[in-house]
Parts: C-alpha cells; structure tokens; sequence
C-alpha cells in the first residue's frame, strides 16, 4: 500500500483546521505547496521533535479536476446536505482542508503560518478553527469525546482506502463540520439529563443504555453485526470573549459512507428517535467533505503542469506503488 499522509498520527493536545478555496489561476501555486508540504512540515517541526506536528492535506470534489486530473477517488464527492424536521446540516465551500496538530500550539501556528504565506494571493479562507485540548480529551459540553476510536490495525482497516479502490490506496474520506454550543442551555439540564442525551456517564464514560441517544445513534453495524468506525480527531474550540464556543468535528474514514449514515441519524432520526437531542444544543455551521490523498500523490502535484479545469491527464497515479 501507498504511504498514507499522518492520518493515523496520535491525538494532540493542539491544532490548527483551515479550509479554502482555491481561486481562479491559484492552481500552480497550490499544487506546488502540496508537493512541498512534507518537506515543509518537517522544516517547522524539526527542532522540536517532542511536539509532534503533522499536517494532511486534502482535497475536495470541486477542485479535484482543477488540481489533479485524471482519475478520481470512487467515492469522492461533494458534502450532502440534510435537512431534518427540526435541524440542518448544511454543506459549505471548501477546495483544500488542512488539519494541523502538535502537542504546541505555536507549531500549528508556525506552519500554518507558513502554508498561507506560501498561498497567498491564490486561495480564500473559507474557515479557520484553532482547537484545544479541553482537560481529559473532553468536549466543552463535559463529555469524553472520542472513546470509540479504533486502534492499531482497525484504525488502518477503518480509516485508510485500499484493494476496492487501488488507484487511491492509502488515502482517507474526510468529512469536517463546525459545531456551535448553547452552553448556558446545556448547563441548565441536570447531570442525569446530560447522560441520556449523550449515552455516557459524565464523570466515568461509561456507556449506558439510552435508546435514541448521541452514542446510539452513531452505532453503525453491518448486518453481521460488525461496528463500522471511522477515527475522529473532535477539538473544543471557543472565545470567552465573544461567547462563541463550539466542536470542530473531523472524521477519517475508509469511505464516507458510514459517516454519512452517522449524519443521517444524528439529523433525520433512526427508529423512534427523530434526531439526535444533542443537536438542540449544538448547531452545524459548516459541513465539507473532501479526500487526503496518499503521500506519494501529493508529492507528484508539481511535476507535471496542466491548464485550470483540466479534467483529464494523469500524475501517474497506478505508479504510485506496486500493487
């Protein structure tokens, strides 16, 4: 298999999201960044061996002829927007993600720093989240987040493309939303309510039984009863000043398939539940889905120039490894 981007690196206590859009003739420059990404990864972070920092880069349906060219991930495509009785995921612009995490703050900020710099006057912001490690590994609704994450060689099967799409093995869906919280609404509710709106004790994390809850709703099986998982890398973000608190949510995945049937509970219901409860309290603002391409992909961006919009070609893609 291809080498994967840092997908798989270790949860951080920092990180850096930025989403943009690629604007017309800023293609050379981005496709040139990409290929330079590791080395410039790997120039920030060096002297600081302890801080962790990785970066991964993806991309999403829109851009990907622009950037790319030639073949394209099975299942990329652009974010799907849900709209329930009662609440809406909705789908926001969005060319290239860049998901920086270090146990630093400064790291994050270093390189991001330096990827717009080197950007510059060829993309947009689309959004800029800076997430934080919130006591232990909670949200700022008080819950552990991430408990479910799968490990060693279940995250790879989970989270990484391969043999059904091997063009592209090695890669990773990714699918990414802002979420805002009603803190002073949640804080109304009782410790006991909290629970069964999550499906977790607060203070343990242990999972309780409560039909229709965040957890259950995000259960996905296959009808062997295999749980299906995806890997999230969920960071609290917020401003006291402004009062405006929140998630950034971010799920890996072997296809987006099963986040999105995650999405589909959480906001059109399963069952007798209608929706996920959670969201009376937490509302989506953006949602974008895009593709982290393995290593060797990125890094080939620059050696061949194509027209913008060119929607053919190919970087060689089938060489990437021997399969």
């Amino acid at each position: 298999m291809p080498t994967p981007q840092s997908v798989l690196s270790p949860l951080t206590s920092a990180s850096l999201f930025l989403v943009l859009t690629v604007d017309p003739g800023g293609e050379p420059v981005v496709r040139e960044l990409l290929a330079d990404l590791d080395g410039l990864q790997r120039a920030v972070g060096f002297g600081y061996p302890d801080g962790q920092l990785s970066v991964v880069a993806s991309i999403g349906s829109q851009a990907w002829d622009r950037l790319v060219g030639g073949d394209r991930p099975a299942d990329l495509h652009p974010f799907q927007e849900l709209r329930g009785a009662r609440h809406r995921a909705p789908a926001t612009p969005g060319d290239l993600l860049f998901h920086l995490r270090a146990t630093r703050q400064d790291l994050c900020f270093s390189l991001g720093s330096e990827i717009m710099t080197r950007l510059r006057g060829a993309v947009a912001v689309a959004d800029e989240v800076t997430g934080f490690r919130y006591f232990d590994q909670r949200d700022l609704l008080g819950f552990v987040d991430g408990t479910e994450n799968p490990t060693g060689g279940d995250a790879s099967d989970a989270v990484l493309v391969g043999a059904e799409d091997a063009r592209f093995a090695g890669g990773s869906y990714v699918i990414v939303q802002k979420y805002l919280h009603d803190l002073d609404a949640w804080n109304r509710l009782t410790v006991e309510q909290q629970e069964q709106i999550v499906g977790r004790r607060k203070l343990t994390n242990i999972e309780i039984d409560a039909p229709g809850s965040h957890v259950d709703l995000n259960t996905i099986t296959d009808p062997d009863g295999t749980e299906r998982r995806i890997l999230r890398d969920n960071m609290p973000f917020g401003s006291p000043g402004s009062g405006e608190f929140g998630t950034y949510f971010i799920g890996y995945a072997r296809t987006p398939a099963v986040t999105e049937e995650m999405l589909r509970h959480m906001f059109l219901g399963d069952g007798p539940a209608t929706h996920d409860r959670i969201l009376d309290f937490s509302t989506a603002v953006t949602g974008t889905l895009f593709f982290a391409p393995p290593a060797g992909l990125l890094q080939q961006l620059a050696q061949e120039e194509r027209p913008a919009g060119a929607a053919h070609g190919s970087l060689g893609i089938g060489g990437l490894s021997s399969r």
